[in-house]
């Protein structure tokens, strides 16, 4: 097993590999690359969560602090990772968490995004070439001690049937909620559009419902966010989408406010089409509290200033750090333990 202080100094290498401004060529061919074999996959977007990836994953401090609270496993065993491709790079922190416990990575890149996973492990092997026997890229887990899976629900019962006698951590669909009081600032609305937005709304840390309270006008919300229409407009996938859930609403006589790529509608669902935000109102702040815990298991993050608690502040939702596991399972610690 490779060790632990090398296994760190690698991925922070990779770090600075990625924000070394003599390797742009190179960011921009994954760039252009991830762009061209999907499109939501926007030049804008995918630069930022390789940003996002150098400067809070691999950051020497953060990710030595990280690294340090967790014990060694006794043996290194091969761990299965079934990665999630909604958003760029999103199957990353699996593959850091793997590696950094000194396993061996199985991955099975989403086929909608294989190429940001493969640059940035292939560039890893490169920078530690001792990692060319703890990385392999599969089609069939069947070799794997344990397994990481991401998917929808559908597919977590799969996952669930056919991994179920091996240790696991299945990750289902979850999505994120706002609270809003009805006093946030002209910024801190600009930021919860960033939420809602950020990455075509396609995460599981995006905001796709609003508790708010009764009677409340989305104009200051709507004027927060319309700076960023261009963003949104001239994404054909996004914006035939907002065409499509736009026709169903008018077909239907689904009563919603629009401003020309974000529609805004009142709906009891956590989890909304995109291009559209549902909404609920509430008199009594301990009633958001409750339905929020009774959501637990679908919601990955509440976002707001409401006091509830565990809330992330606006604009933060899409900026996990290091300890902000998806679905709170702490990844490190299962890998840890096996």
């Amino acid at each position: 097993m490779l060790a632990r202080i090398r296994r760190e100094e690698a991925f922070i290498q990779l770090g600075k590999f990625i924000t070394d401004a003599e390797n742009e060529e190179i960011i921009q061919d994954w760039v252009e690359s991830a762009n061209s074999r999907n499109n939501w996959f926007t030049p804008e977007n995918v630069r930022k969560s390789l940003h996002a990836i150098a400067t809070e994953f691999l950051d020497p401090e953060k990710l030595r602090e990280w690294s340090a609270r967790y014990t060694e496993p006794r043996e290194s065993r091969k761990v299965g990772v079934v990665m999630a491709g909604n958003i760029p790079a999103v199957g990353f922190q699996d593959a850091l968490c793997v590696l950094i416990s000194g396993h061996t990575l199985l991955v099975k890149p989403s086929s909608d995004d294989p190429v940001l996973i493969s640059a940035l492990l292939n560039q890893l092997m490169q920078i530690e070439p001792e990692f060319t026997s703890q990385i392999r890229f599969v089609e069939r887990l069947n070799e794997a001690d344990a397994y990481i899976a991401t998917g929808s629900d559908n597919t977590a019962r799969y996952f669930h049937y056919y991994f179920a006698n091996k240790p696991n951590v299945i990750r289902r669909n979850r999505t994120s909620a706002a609270v809003l009081t009805g006093s946030e600032t002209h910024e801190e609305l600009q930021l919860l559009g960033r939420d809602v937005l950020q990455y075509f709304g396609l995460g599981c840390r995006n905001v796709s419902k609003l508790f708010v309270p009764a009677g409340y006008d989305f104009t200051k919300f709507y004027e927060a966010i319309e700076d960023r229409a261009y963003l949104y407009l001239q994404n054909h996938k996004y914006f035939n989408n907002y065409e499509y859930n736009k026709s169903i609403f008018l077909i239907n006589r689904v009563p919603h406010l629009d401003n020309g790529f974000l529609m805004i509608t009142e709906n009891s669902a956590l989890v909304s089409p995109i291009s559209v935000l549902h909404f609920e109102t509430y008199t009594d702040l301990e009633t958001v509290k409750s339905a929020l815990v009774e959501a637990a298991e679908k919601v990955q993050c509440v976002v707001g200033n409401a006091g509830i608690p565990g809330n992330v502040p606006f604009g933060e939702s899409q900026e996990p750090g290091l300890c902000d596991y998806a679905d709170a399972v702490d990844t490190m610690a299962f890998l840890s333990t096996l």
